[in-house]
């Protein structure tokens, strides 16, 4: 597409700060982006990744509204970028089916993480929030495929942390632990924690 620029972002590198003006539509090719906000404390929060084949939700409504961008994005991994000119853009989108498909999908998509974030935020203690986090982020084979530092930060809590309740999952069976990721072996059990109902409830 006529001017678009494809950049390739190290992992954990800033791409886009809040409050700065939007070159266009961020879609990714390869890798995965971190959209987050920063409390004044510095604590951060996720609001939801965009992963390759996806476009930013924010950025396109900038593109649309002629607004800032109102949070950060991040790099979580080794990720090639293409940005797409938001007059550009916005000429696809009116004549290219394509185009429109890839917006609504990407609006769609975000409603369904938002809701997913909701439920972390009205988890009431750490173990549900990791469980939580688990069963929204993990692929179709149960597996999650993010280091316990990257968990950590979206939580806003410690690699520590993370490390002694995933120790605890992982002695009762509930999950596995592969390099960068961890599997779920017992999800009636790992689900259970969060109404109470499952085997064995770590103490």
């Amino acid at each position: 597409m006529q001017g678009t620029v494809v950049s390739e972002c190290g992992s954990g590198q800033v791409i886009l700060h809040k409050g700065q003006p939007v070159a266009g539509a961020y879609l990714v090719l390869d890798g995965r982006l971190r959209v987050f906000t920063i409390a004044p404390s510095g604590t951060e929060a996720t609001l939801y990744f965009v992963e390759s084949g996806e476009a930013c939700v924010f950025a396109l409504n900038c593109v649309f509204s002629d607004l800032l961008y109102p949070a950060w994005v991040q790099a979580e991994s080794s990720t090639r970028v293409a940005v797409v000119p938001g007059a550009v853009y916005r000429r696809l989108f009116e004549s290219e089916l394509a185009v429109q498909r890839l917006t609504v999908h990407a609006l769609s998509t975000l409603v369904y993480r938002l809701m997913g974030e909701l439920e972390l935020v009205h988890s009431s203690n750490q173990r549900q929030r990791l469980v939580q986090f688990i069963l929204s982020h993990a692929n179709s084979d149960g597996v999650l495929r993010m280091t316990q530092q990257q968990i950590a930060r979206h939580l806003g809590t410690t690699r520590e942390v993370i490390a002694r309740l995933v120790g605890e999952f992982v002695g009762l069976g509930w999950l596995r632990t592969e390099r960068g990721a961890l599997g779920i072996v017992d999800l009636f059990s790992l689900r259970g924690t969060l109404t109470g109902g499952g085997p064995g409830r770590p103490r």
